[in-house]
């Protein structure tokens, strides 16, 4: 790789750094923090939320009623994501363990946590962890995705794509024959497990 793209990569590690540290520093904004994984409140917050919570029925009096309407629509895509979450752990049980790669944690990708602030009725909550859900299972098949990318073919493409995963950037250049001859197997070896001979 060459050092300017190594340079680019070390300098978004950084801002990456930078913004999980204001992440960190929001936390404290909303009296919160994290003890053994579980969102612990400062006294008080939760009652306070109660207070702030859209009782169920107002909620459902104050929502349009194009959105009530196409909820079946919305939560219809349940059944195709769970076809998908229940492909994709077969394929990285099936395909991961036969190329000896490194197996993506859904629970790293896949976080429920919303339906435990107390300001939400029960709808929203149900949003929440639905969208929730949703996301994280395509970032998680993302992932899966971008090993077997560069598992099969690290390769950019010739022009610039949108939204491209976080293992693109290493990929070797289009039309660089002797980089991928040489660079192939190092690009598999980050993905692989150690116990696989």
């Amino acid at each position: 790789m060459n050092e300017k793209i190594d340079e680019l990569l070390a300098r978004l590690g950084k801002l990456e750094d930078e913004f999980e540290r204001e992440f960190e520093a929001g936390r404290a904004n909303f009296n919160y923090g994290i003890s053994q994984g579980r969102v612990v409140f400062e006294q008080g917050i939760t009652a306070e939320h109660r207070r702030l919570k859209v009782g169920l029925i107002r909620f459902l009096k104050n929502s349009p009623i194009g959105t009530l309407v196409i909820a079946p629509f919305v939560y219809g895509l349940i059944l195709p994501l769970l076809f998908l979450d229940a492909s994709i752990w077969l394929y990285q049980k099936v395909c991961f363990s036969i190329w000896g790669l490194v197996a993506v944690r859904r629970s790293d990708y896949v976080v429920i946590d919303r339906h435990h602030l107390a300001y939400l009725n029960s709808i929203q909550k149900l949003n929440c962890d639905y969208c929730s859900y949703a996301n994280g299972l395509i970032a998680y098949v993302r992932e899966v995705a971008a090993r077997t990318e560069q598992f099969w073919c690290p390769i950019k493409h010739a022009v610039r794509t949108k939204g491209a995963h976080g293992r693109y950037a290493q990929f070797i250049d289009y039309g660089d024959a002797e980089g991928f001859k040489d660079r192939l197997e190092e690009l598999r070896k980050e993905i692989s497990r150690s116990d696989v001979p």
